[in-house]
């Protein structure tokens, strides 16, 4: 996996202060992406050891809420694969830090067993993890700059431990 760029300290992704991983690769090529150089998936630099430790360490601070991860689409299955063992990790490091995910693909997909085009092994482990999903491809027609830590109408923020828990989906109180 590459990624296309980290942001420490990051304030518009997700509430408090965070660090922002932009993962490259994306098969959704939303019109208006606000980031359209990530869809390549060898966009950017590879996502290495020494990367993943310097997002740890950035994210050890206690002002730093915790780890943001975007793109691209970080739902894709290559970079589940990836994304699973270095979160896991995270984790186990910072088990405070929280973990926010911004992904075109729906709840509804992401967890439907047969769609192979993002549903994998890693897809239930990573989203175990997440404190809030945001999801559903970004639509021009849709766009609202009003919203909170999202582009446009149709994209939820999924408080994901509470919708595990309860079997349905449930919106975050930041939505």
């Amino acid at each position: 996996m590459n990624y296309g760029r980290i942001l420490e300290a990051d304030i518009a992704n997700g509430i408090g202060c965070r660090t922002a991983l932009f993962v490259s690769g994306c098969t959704h090529h939303c019109k208006g992406c606000f980031n359209e150089m990530t869809w390549d998936f060898n966009y950017g630099e590879p996502f290495t050891k020494e990367v993943e430790d310097a997002i740890i360490r950035s994210v050890k601070p206690a002002y730093i809420k915790g780890l943001t991860v975007l793109g691209g689409e970080p739902m894709e299955v290559s970079n589940q694969a990836v994304l699973r063992p270095f979160l896991e990790r995270l984790h186990a490091e910072v088990p405070r830090a929280t973990i926010w995910i911004y992904s075109g693909y729906t709840w509804e997909e992401l967890m439907d067993e047969n769609n192979k085009r993002c549903h994998s092994e890693d897809t239930l482990p990573i989203l175990s993890l997440t404190e809030v999903l945001v999801d559903g491809e970004f639509m021009l027609d849709k766009k609202d700059i009003t919203l909170n830590f999202r582009g446009s109408s149709n994209q939820r923020l999924i408080d994901v431990p509470l919708t595990l828990e309860k079997g349905q989906i449930m919106l975050s109180i930041y939505h």
